[in-house]
């Protein structure tokens, strides 16, 4: 027990989520659709600055400028790409509000609180700097085992 390693739930380069359900249901934002919700300060912060990342992104689709959310799910999504494009676009601000929502209202653990990284009641991702980009990592054997499954599970929705 003693050589269990821990980490402080305030410490930023790690993101803790547990497995869950979004309230809502979405179509083009992979954030909600993943399985996992955050549970720290920090996480749903990192969470909030993935979002904007990928929204800052601008791909042009027919004559539009749209954000990285649409244009990957009109890449990937059979259901996004049967959408009339505008729908498309507002699909995604709803989404993007109806997350960020959803958000302000998650039950967060206290930023005061450790947790054991080796354990199976939360998926806890090591967040690594290269260059311009944040890599979230699995931590532990239960998250990586959770990861490849999630992968698994999203690419068989969109095929």
């Amino acid at each position: 027990m003693a050589d269990e390693k821990i980490i402080n739930l305030d410490d930023i380069n790690y993101a803790v989520y547990k497995i869950g359900e979004w309230e809502n249901h979405y179509e083009i934002n992979q954030i909600g659709l993943s399985h996992e919700i955050p549970v720290t300060k920090n996480t749903v912060s990192h969470v909030k600055f993935s979002m904007e990342e990928i929204r800052n992104s601008q791909f042009e689709i027919s004559d539009k400028t749209v954000n990285g959310f649409v244009a990957i799910a009109m890449q990937l999504n059979p259901k996004v790409q049967d959408m009339d494009l505008n729908d498309a676009i507002e699909l995604e601000e709803k989404e993007y509000q109806t997350i960020l929502s959803e958000l302000e209202k998650i039950d967060l653990l206290s930023d005061d609180d450790t947790l054991v990284l080796e354990n199976e009641d939360y998926l806890i991702y090591k967040l690594e700097k290269d260059c311009h980009v944040t890599n979230s990592i699995p931590a532990n054997k239960f998250t990586k085992k959770f990861y490849l499954e999630e992968m698994r599970r999203i690419e068989d929705a969109l095929s």
